[in-house]
């Protein structure tokens, strides 16, 4: 089972940016494996943020963060990095990243989706502070 470690939080002030990465540990690949990136808010429930799919042909992105958040796979494909712009203090959070075996991020209803429910192997996540 693939061991995930999340890095490059930090404090941010409105409008910075902050780029988030995830390592495969011990030499390993997320080749074969759908990815994403889940935000927990202080008291709130964990949320998805943005979805890869296996073959990186299917991505997810949350209404919030399209066009501002940028997930991709590194050429090494132990990677994955999110890159965020324009933060704002609303998106304060534990930054997670997980894997799901399934490689499949399309739901029954036939869209991209990004449940944390659907994805079984987790990071210790990073936080980001957003402050102002």
């Amino acid at each position: 089972q693939v061991q995930l470690v999340e890095s490059g939080g930090g404090s941010v002030q409105p409008g910075e940016s902050l780029t988030l990465s995830c390592v495969a540990s011990g030499g390993d690949s997320l080749d074969g494996y759908a990815v994403g990136w889940f935000r927990q808010a202080p008291g709130k429930d964990r949320e998805g943020v943005s979805c890869l799919s296996s073959t990186d042909m299917v991505t997810f992105s949350a209404n919030s963060v399209k066009g501002r958040f940028t997930m991709s796979r590194g050429d090494d494909r132990n990677l994955v990095t999110l890159r965020m712009n324009s933060l704002n203090p609303e998106e304060t959070g534990v930054y997670y990243c997980a894997t799901d075996l399934d490689g499949d991020i399309v739901t029954d209803d036939g869209d991209p989706g990004c449940s944390p429910s659907e994805f079984g192997t987790w990071g210790q996540g990073t936080l980001v502070v957003g402050s102002g």
